[in-house]
């Protein structure tokens, strides 16, 4: 099957999700994740993307951005992904690949969705159980966004610099931001979109990215279509 493009316009937020190959470990120690940081900030800068959540999980990474150039998505992550598991393979003493195949990624509407993918990302290791409160998690940026951790890698999306005018305001607005949980049909549509490579948005939005990318962003309505009748 021929693999389609990605599509990633400047100025548009990302939503990526890059596995472990078979879902095995790509996070041993607290020093792996700090390498794997290191070089996400390191290729972004040269790749121009702004990166605005993270969580590293032991087999997976998530992460939301925004390329201030087309194509800024693709070079960052071959960048680091190839640098990540030539460390990763020396300091192991293992061979061959890491990753699970190409990234998972979809595009995200600011207005509606971009807040709740900060939500879906930074709840990881709640949703794993393997902490209660997303601020007790080291390798996420709820610390940065929440509580106010000074990070180097983090860039504010104007979405969350509109939570308040001062920063103690937004990290307490967040926070609170935090008391509900995804509801079930945008945690739903987060997952989907991004296994499928589809937009998260409203109509409107799916639309006009697929008339700027010319590429269908929303999944095909099932059954037969309006009008079709059996001779």
């Amino acid at each position: 099957m021929v693999r389609l493009s990605r599509i990633s316009p400047a100025g548009v937020p990302v939503h990526i999700i890059q596995r472990g190959n078979n879902r095995q470990d790509c996070f041993i120690s607290d020093e792996d994740h700090g390498a794997y940081a290191g070089w996400l900030k390191e290729y972004s800068l040269k790749c121009g993307v702004d990166i605005h959540a993270w969580v590293m999980m032991t087999n997976h990474v998530h992460l939301l951005c925004t390329p201030r150039v087309e194509g800024g998505i693709s070079r960052m992550m071959q960048g680091l992904g190839r640098r990540y598991v030539q460390y990763f393979n020396f300091k192991y003493g293992r061979t061959g690949t890491l990753w699970e195949g190409r990234f998972k990624s979809c595009l995200i509407q600011e207005e509606r969705y971009l807040l709740e993918v900060y939500k879906y990302i930074e709840l990881n290791p709640v949703r794993a159980e393997m902490v209660t409160d997303p601020g007790a998690y080291r390798w996420s940026s709820f610390q940065v966004n929440g509580l106010g951790k000074v990070s180097d890698l983090c860039t504010p999306h104007q979405e969350y610099l509109s939570l308040g005018k001062k920063a103690g305001d937004r990290q307490k607005n967040y926070r609170e931001f935090f008391v509900q949980h995804l509801a079930g049909e945008v945690l739903e549509e987060i997952r989907t979109g991004t296994h499928k490579g589809m937009a998260v948005g409203d109509d409107s939005f799916k639309e006009e990215l697929g008339l700027l990318t010319g590429r269908r962003l929303k999944p095909k309505k099932r059954g037969r279509p309006v009008g079709w009748r059996k001779e």
